[in-house]
């Protein structure tokens, strides 16, 4: 470098050990931007983690034995959940998202319970209620319909 040049910006930022308020400014200016543009996406659903209780009746299964599970994705095709009866012969349905981290949730029969392994989440496998671990809310509840036909999955509830 040249002793009558200016260093360049790196080296200058590397070198200093204040920051000019035209720097901080900048760092203010862009960290705002950030922010107003995630809660932006936030508001207007782009980082939907469930759909809406309204969607169409979905049939998931002709029929499930106690014990047994099915798969399926309702409201929409992004979101998870899971489908059993119990040894009592009641259905459960439930979204397979943990609404701490959207870690997946897994049905544990033999413990009677839905885990999350994730950070150690457990819910009652009857409501949905959280048993143990940091997740605070329950998992959402997808309505079941047993029809002749077979088994439907008619809404969710949060």
């Amino acid at each position: 470098m040249n002793p009558g040049s200016r260093p360049d910006r790196a080296q200058q930022l590397t070198e200093r050990k204040l920051i000019s308020r035209r720097d901080y400014l900048r760092m203010l200016v862009v960290a705002s931007g950030g922010l107003m543009l995630g809660t932006t996406g936030l508001a207007g659903g782009l980082f939907r983690r469930h759909g809406s209780g309204e969607a169409a009746a979905v049939k998931i299964a002709g029929g499930i034995d106690p014990g047994e599970m099915v798969d399926f994705a309702y409201p929409g095709a992004d979101d998870p959940a899971i489908a059993y009866r119990l040894e009592d012969g009641k259905l459960a349905g439930f979204s397979t998202v943990c609404p701490h981290l959207a870690c997946a949730v897994l049905w544990r029969k033999e413990h009677g319970v839905l885990e999350c392994p994730c950070h150690d989440g457990f819910f009652d496998q009857r409501t949905g209620e959280v048993m143990a671990g940091p997740p605070t809310r329950a998992l959402p509840k997808v309505e079941l319909e047993e029809r002749p036909d077979g088994i439907y999955a008619t809404g969710t509830e949060h």
